[in-house]
């Protein structure tokens, strides 16, 4: 852990600088921006403003066509990776293990007017990853924080390089230490620590 803490003051070199900020700039999507307002208020498990921004430019910086979530929730952290995956003609595939949370993710995404950009996978993300084939630009992991590893493990091989794996609440609630060992010591990874001063994103970069 010695090595995530001393990683909190970088910026990941990989990402805009406005991705790190604290204030995102307008969403300019009104639609987009009129679900998010509704989901902001009431934000429950759901990530926060900033790091949600930060996924929007990591999809166009790398060029995303094919995007990964799992643990899609309401569909927030969903609707930041669709705006970038509009701007670069990809799609997104989330997975959700709650059936009843799940379709309310689905009437988030179509009132945003991003359905046709989302595939919702209801059931266990641990089994259900195992029938994706690559190549995948970018995985988020918001889910179980105990099976970050075993997503990892899953998804790796599918992320083509220069792809990213981005993992949310590395700062707290804390995921597996085997996962925070393994993007840290992966020699196919290359991984960076941002919005530390929140629940904290890794962003690991694949070689």
């Amino acid at each position: 852990m010695r090595a995530l803490l001393s990683a909190v003051a970088l910026l990941a070199a990989s990402l805009p600088a406005a991705a790190c900020a604290q204030a995102a700039p307008a969403v300019e999507d009104g639609r987009v921006a009129a679900v998010m307002a509704e989901l902001e208020a009431n934000r429950g498990m759901g990530v926060p403003r900033p790091d949600g921004q930060a996924l929007k430019e990591l999809v166009e910086e790398i060029g995303a066509r094919r995007a990964v979530e799992i643990g899609t929730f309401r569909g927030y952290s969903g609707l930041w990776l669709a705006l970038g995956l509009r701007k670069t003609g990809g799609t997104l595939t989330t997975y959700e293990i709650d059936p009843e949370t799940a379709e309310v993710a689905r009437r988030n995404f179509e009132r945003a007017g991003v359905s046709d950009l989302v595939t919702i996978v209801v059931g266990d993300a641990h089994q259900e990853v195992t029938k994706l084939s690559g190549p995948i630009d970018l995985v988020f992991i918001d889910a179980d924080k105990e099976g970050y590893l075993d997503y990892l493990e899953k998804l790796l091989p599918k992320v083509r390089k220069g792809g990213a794996i981005v993992a949310h609440n590395v700062r707290y609630p804390t995921p597996d230490p085997g996962f925070i060992r393994a993007i840290e010591t992966d020699p196919r990874l290359s991984t960076t620590y941002i919005n530390m001063d929140g629940p904290g994103l890794s962003v690991s970069r694949v070689r």
